[in-house]
């Protein structure tokens, strides 16, 4: 089965485990906050397209920090997969399914990975070459036992799942824990106020206690 992201990338994301979701007010913040993530160990980052200031920061950090793996999020436009691409990003993601969307992807070769919460948008997902997707919100519909579930009738086709919604430091285990999750999605590791004030040590704090449980589930 063709897929949209390719395997080496894939590889990276299953290794990274966590990646970070990120809201960005001010470019200029961007390199420091990546660095400070790489430190504490996590290597992928999803940077959402909800401010001026993303694609700038997508920039910085692909130009400056390239051993972080940069995404972005929040694609909710087919002009902006053009944008994402020429930040030098290496994946786009969306919290969900838009069949335009996923055409300009394949089209612009950006790896993608379209948002799901039920079986019908799975199959979408597959259709158009997709099999890592996006589970959003993945508390809101019911957690990782909902995902379990609806993934029954697709586990022979090794779709694998990034969660995003809700997740935290007190529920992450149960999902790191789940052969269907390549990686997780935490936003709840740099939020928005903490970048917008420079706070890098409790970004680093954060950080360090999240991968620490990422080692101890999947070593």
């Amino acid at each position: 089965m063709k897929t949209m992201i390719p395997e080496e990338l894939e590889k990276k994301i299953e290794k990274a485990g966590i990646i970070a979701v990120l809201i960005i007010n001010d470019a200029d913040k961007a390199v420091s906050l990546a660095r400070t993530l790489l430190n504490s160990g996590i290597t992928a980052m999803e940077l959402t397209l909800r401010t001026g200031a993303a694609i700038g920061a997508l920039k910085k950090i692909t130009e400056n920090v390239p051993e972080m793996t940069a995404g972005a999020g929040t694609v909710l436009k087919v002009s902006q997969i053009d944008k994402v691409k020429a930040a030098g990003v290496e994946f786009a993601v969306a919290p969900g399914l838009n069949p335009a969307i996923m055409r300009a992807a394949a089209e612009a070769e950006m790896p993608f990975a379209p948002g799901i919460c039920i079986p019908s948008e799975i199959e979408c997902a597959v259709e158009a070459g997709c099999r890592i997707l996006k589970y959003f919100h993945a508390e809101g519909m019911g957690g990782i036992d909902y995902l379990k579930g609806i993934n029954g009738p697709y586990k022979f086709m090794g779709i694998r799942y990034i969660p995003l919604g809700g997740l935290s430091i007190k529920n992450m285990r149960s999902y790191l824990e789940s052969q269907d999750v390549i990686a997780l999605g935490g936003s709840w590791i740099a939020p928005a106020n903490l970048i917008d004030a420079g706070d890098w040590d409790s970004i680093a704090r954060n950080a360090d206690e999240a991968v620490k449980i990422l080692k101890e589930v999947r070593g």
